[in-house]
């Protein structure tokens, strides 16, 4: 009994000391954000809260910098070349992440955990060394300075979070489903259109978001493999920070921030939804 009591007393003792852990890791990722978002209001170009802002005086409060970052040409330009990257960088990342995805679900071959590793390996190598990599590559390419280049770029390093969004999406479709339809007279391809696609669907989707995400949010790559008129919404916070101090700055973060809350739990919920549809699908 007294074996039994310490062991119990260990358990929840090790188990409170966990749910501590968590919360104090998860409030120092979250209270820069707590500080950012009231400073996007500021009425005043301040970067710290003023005594009429700890007051809650309305007066203190403005919307000035959204409107600010929304007029601004610049801001423009920066938000319109994110998009135009982001949006061709996640097509080309959906199309290569998920044939990856299915050749690595789905195929058998010799040294396949080896090259499952290599496809991974944009998200574990430091993007400095692979933006030093691009840069010589595309010097003799021609491709410096070019959104194309920045584009193909992108493609790579979202890739492997299509990969892994997707692979995890076809392990939960029922092969025989498939084995089924070409049974019936359909070939792979038609198969794959058919049946296994719309089941990993979500996957594909939630894939497609984190890539666009991925690029959106990426800068270190723009910095060198860009020109002057490839201008992206992270590149104008660098430029922002370094030139021109400004709570612009922070209302961009701000909206940057809810435009990832709402990805997730976009994710979220396709997840649910295809976890959902396949309980109800396989037999």
């Amino acid at each position: 009994m007294r074996h039994s009591y310490y062991s119990s007393t260990a358990l929840r003792f090790a188990w409170r000391s966990y749910v501590v852990l968590c919360v104090l890791i998860f409030a120092f990722l979250l209270l820069p954000l707590l500080v950012i978002i009231p400073l996007s209001f500021n009425a005043l170009p301040y970067f710290s809260f003023t005594p009429g802002m700890l007051r809650l005086s309305p007066s203190a409060y403005s919307l000035q910098w959204y409107e600010e970052v929304i007029g601004s040409r610049y801001w423009q330009l920066a938000l319109w070349n994110s998009l135009f990257i982001g949006l061709f960088s996640t097509a080309i990342a959906t199309v290569l992440g998920t044939l990856a995805a299915l050749g690595m679900e789905r195929a058998r071959f010799p040294g396949k955990e080896l090259v499952s590793a290599g496809l991974l390996l944009p998200i574990f190598a430091p993007t400095i060394v692979l933006a030093t990599g691009l840069y010589f590559l595309y010097a003799k390419l021609g491709l410096l300075e070019t959104r194309t280049g920045i584009i193909f770029a992108h493609a790579a390093i979202a890739s492997p979070y299509v990969l892994i969004s997707v692979r995890a999406a076809l392990s939960m479709v029922d092969s025989r489903l498939t084995k089924a339809a070409q049974n019936l007279g359909a070939n792979p391809v038609s198969a794959f259109l058919t049946v296994t696609l719309p089941l990993a669907l979500p996957g594909v989707i939630g894939g497609a978001v984190l890539a666009f995400v991925t690029s959106f949010d990426e800068l270190v790559i723009v910095l060198f493999i860009g020109g002057g008129d490839t201008t992206t919404i992270p590149r104008q916070m660098w430029t922002g920070v370094r030139e021109d101090l400004s709570p612009r700055v922070l209302a961009v973060s701000t909206m940057l921030t809810v435009s990832a809350v709402v990805a997730l739990t976009f994710i979220q919920v396709i997840r649910r939804s295809a976890e959902r549809r396949n309980r109800t699908v396989t037999p």
